[in-house]
């Protein structure tokens, strides 16, 4: 019978036109263009959801969003190991995992994901957190490795130009 795995559907053109008037949306698209005729392709986000957080709304509206502001989007499973997310990101050849977190796990499988990056010779992927993650624990997850951290209410649009600067520097 094996686990249940749930069908992850995302779709696009929502974000966009819902945030014509949003001075960071059209900065995060010229950003990802910049990134595309740079490397040759956008820049790819892998949304990762570990652990025993069974929802994923959040997750797919933020993956929706990315996607609107001209990333390209990879959608994990639920309920995947800190292992089995960092083996995807890699054979995704993403840029960046975005460790999405609502069941308090974030202080060890975020921790656990990176190590897991590190073990597959990838640590140049950036790892950012979003979701809910008391403001306490935001250090100890720097501290970890963590690139970005958006808590609950972060505009996907501000979350893309903060990612697109670091991309951008390297």
């Amino acid at each position: 019978m094996g686990r249940y795995k749930a069908v992850i559907r995302t779709i696009s053109g929502v974000y966009s036109s819902e945030s014509k008037n949003d001075s960071n949306f059209e900065k995060a698209k010229q950003m990802t263009d910049e990134f595309a005729k740079r490397e040759g392709r956008r820049p790819r986000i892998f949304i990762a959801k570990m652990g025993q957080d069974g929802h994923d709304r959040g997750a797919k509206v933020v993956a929706t969003g990315y996607a609107d502001c001209g990333f390209d989007v990879d959608m994990g499973p639920l309920f995947q190991t800190p292992a089995e997310a960092a083996r995807e990101a890699v054979e995704n050849d993403v840029h960046i995992v975005g460790a999405s977190s609502l069941a308090a796990g974030h202080k060890t499988l975020i921790p656990q994901l990176i190590e897991e990056l590190k073990k597959l010779g990838r640590e140049d992927i950036m790892v950012t957190a979003g979701g809910v993650i008391p403001a306490q624990d935001y250090d100890f997850l720097y501290k970890a490795g963590v690139a970005c951290i958006f808590g609950p209410g972060t505009p996907v649009p501000y979350s893309a130009v903060e990612m697109m600067k670091i991309l951008l520097e390297e």
